[in-house]
């Protein structure tokens, strides 16, 4: 069922607003209280994210930990005893690796919120595990890498919500305060109709690792996940999804149709794997209303990561301004919003209302999945046939640290639309 402008922003907005009630964030935790984290991957996004919930609330603690590498494991457990020593509760017995690892973690009775990092690909079974397990789940985005993987995460929200547990993603804009009154004032008709936008997230490279005469072809691909698109979703998925999903936000819909193109320009050595390093996007919105989106990773070009909104009477721009008959400039505070997600995550717990943005995450991860898919075969993508006919799975056949053969980079007009 298509949802029509005015009933999504009245949802979304709803949503995000009731989450940036703080709640009794004083409460010294006890007992069942305390949030006892258990970590689904440890780099430094899930390093960071462990620490933004410790740093969130008091009565939390850091008990189990899993990455698929010892290594970043224990590098991973020294960096957070260096920050919170007093707030790391892990023991040997409670460190897991390998692929089935996180299961362990899950497993876990005195685990109650999984915090979840790993690389993107993984996140649709991670999640599954975890509520299944009956634990609260923090994850990161992108939630999935492909129109199955979304399904995987929309089913797992919705037995989540059945088990009264939280679900909230790494979309940090939904908690803070200038998204939030920025989206109020749009809601209000401070810009009029919205009638189109632009959004962008173009800087220049990220960190790559290369392979080693030691590492399989898994093993790799696993350390250097942003550049494969089974891991990542390549980085409109992965990155630009942000912006995504407030233009989505701010227009109270979900895009009906995705066009796009993109290549692979300047990053095409080995290492790079079988990304693109540039995208561009129309989003056709329900009435006609189009977003421009636009992405890169390319050093020595111009960087903006931004969103523009444009209504009848005005332009809104996600950093916090209003140009037009009723201007306006962002001027309150705001807690880091790294934290203030995990903040509202804990307080819900503990009043008992979780939260759960589950459907909403993987909604905005497919309409970045409809934009790479669209770019990588050269064809037109309808919402209703991604979400409901789509048959991509990027998993790779076997889960074993072993020979992985990288798979062709993407050629519009001849890669299929499967």
């Amino acid at each position: 069922m298509e949802l029509t402008r005015r009933d999504f922003i009245k949802t979304s907005l709803a949503a995000s607003l009731g989450a940036a009630i703080p709640g009794n964030l004083g409460l010294h935790a006890a007992g069942s209280d305390t949030i006892r984290i258990g970590m689904i991957g440890c780099g430094g996004r899930a390093t960071g994210a462990a620490i933004d919930c410790l740093d969130a609330a008091p009565g939390v603690e850091v008990v189990a930990m899993y990455d698929l590498f010892p290594d970043r494991l224990d590098t991973s457990l020294a960096k957070l005893k260096e920050i919170h020593p007093d707030k790391i509760r892990v023991t040997p017995d409670a460190c897991f690796t390998g692929f089935d690892g996180y299961k362990k973690v899950c497993a876990l009775p005195d685990v109650n919120l999984i915090v979840t990092a790993a690389p993107p690909g993984f996140r649709p079974i991670h999640l599954q595990a975890a509520v299944e397990a009956g634990k609260h789940v923090f994850m990161e985005k992108p939630v999935a890498v492909d129109p199955a993987g979304v399904r995987s995460v929309i089913a797992s929200s919705e037995l989540a919500r059945s088990k009264g547990l939280a679900v909230v993603a790494g979309t940090q804009r939904r908690h803070q305060a200038r998204y939030l009154e920025l989206m109020r004032r749009i809601k209000d008709g401070a810009i009029g109709e919205v009638v189109g936008g632009q959004c962008y997230w173009n800087q220049g490279e990220l960190w790559v690792v290369k392979k080693t005469p030691e590492m399989s072809g898994m093993e790799w691909q696993c350390r250097n996940w942003l550049y494969f698109t089974w891991l990542s979703g390549d980085h409109i998925v992965e990155q630009h999804v942000h912006n995504i999903d407030v233009m989505n936000w701010a227009i109270g819909a979900l895009p009906v149709k995705a066009m796009a193109m993109g290549g692979r320009q300047v990053r095409t050595a080995p290492e790079y794997g079988n990304i693109y390093d540039h995208f561009a996007v129309e989003f056709e919105y329900p009435g006609g209303v189009r977003v421009q989106s636009m992405c890169r990773q390319i050093p020595g070009c111009a960087d903006r990561v931004e969103e523009r909104i444009v209504g009848t009477r005005g332009s809104a721009f996600g950093y916090g301004e209003i140009k037009g008959p009723e201007p306006w400039t962002f001027e309150g505070e705001e807690m880091n919003p790294y934290v203030q997600e995990q903040a509202d995550l804990i307080a819900a717990i503990r009043k008992g209302e979780p939260l759960n943005e589950g459907r909403r995450i993987a909604e905005s991860t497919l309409c970045a999945v409809m934009g790479r898919m669209s770019a990588y075969t050269g064809r037109a993508i309808s919402w209703e046939w991604a979400m409901n006919n789509s048959k991509l799975d990027l998993t790779p056949p076997k889960f074993e640290l072993g020979d992985l053969p990288v798979e062709p980079v993407a050629v519009p007009g001849v890669t299929p639309l499967v």
